[in-house]
């Protein structure tokens, strides 16, 4: 069986001074197609760095990663730059917005490099920012910055939604608003989402949940019924 994503027996070092560090010790998962997955862990497990390798930031030392049958791990430099712009989308913890453009601008920013990108005021709307479109990004509060990084990441139709503590930055309230809209968009556009997180509690809302420990995988568990995040409290 073909899995969307496959992570095999992948390694990650790095040398500081005389000491080297397996960031990445050995990893192996699988996600499919569609899915909401969790990758928690404490800080160090080697989280962010499955989530760089995944979106083709950085490269693993040896095992294999495959992304919808294209094998990402042994790409070039520039087919790696035109995987991240075609076909994965980014969400970070402090958001990333260029402060001199409004949302409109930093959302049709994004679609300038895609191929077939949605529409920006559309789906700054569909975010629940059609008031906010011409507001420039510290003209608007943190939920509200969160919403235009996602809709940025939307608008390039990824495969592919990548996110990094995407509520780390927020109140518990606009935490939960963020974390429903992923959800539902994995489930109304059919897209795979891939998120991390310290937080344990966060995991009966996933698909799948990856659980990560010092640079390797603890467990994998599929969640036959995932909740929405309106019933879970942390």
């Amino acid at each position: 069986m073909t899995h969307f994503i496959e992570f095999s027996d992948v390694y990650k070092r790095y040398k500081m001074g005389e000491v080297n560090i397996n960031a990445a010790n050995g990893i192996s998962f699988c996600i499919e197609q569609a899915e909401f997955s969790i990758v928690v862990g404490p800080s160090g497990a080697g989280k962010t760095t499955v989530l760089n390798i995944l979106g083709g930031m950085d490269s693993c030392n040896q095992g294999v990663v495959l992304v919808d049958n294209k094998q990402i791990s042994s790409m070039n430099k520039k087919e790696l730059a035109l995987y991240r712009r075609y076909e994965t989308g980014f969400v970070f913890q402090f958001y990333n917005l260029i402060q001199n453009l409004t949302a409109l601008e930093n959302v049709e920013l994004a679609t300038q490099i895609s191929h077939n990108p949605m529409d920006a005021k559309q789906v700054l709307e569909a975010v629940g920012l059609g008031e906010r479109i011409n507001n420039f990004p510290a003209q608007l509060s943190g939920g509200e910055q969160q919403r235009v990084a996602i809709a940025r990441a939307l608008a390039k139709r990824p495969k592919l939604l990548l996110c990094d503590e995407p509520t780390g930055a927020l109140d518990y309230n606009t935490g939960k608003n963020i974390l429903k809209l992923l959800q539902e968009t994995s489930r109304s556009d059919h897209m795979t989402v891939v998120l991390i997180t310290h937080n344990q509690a966060l995991t009966p809302m996933a698909d799948r949940v990856i659980s990560m420990k010092n640079g390797r995988v603890c467990s994998i568990h599929k969640n036959e019924n995932p909740l929405p995040i309106e019933q879970i409290e942390w």
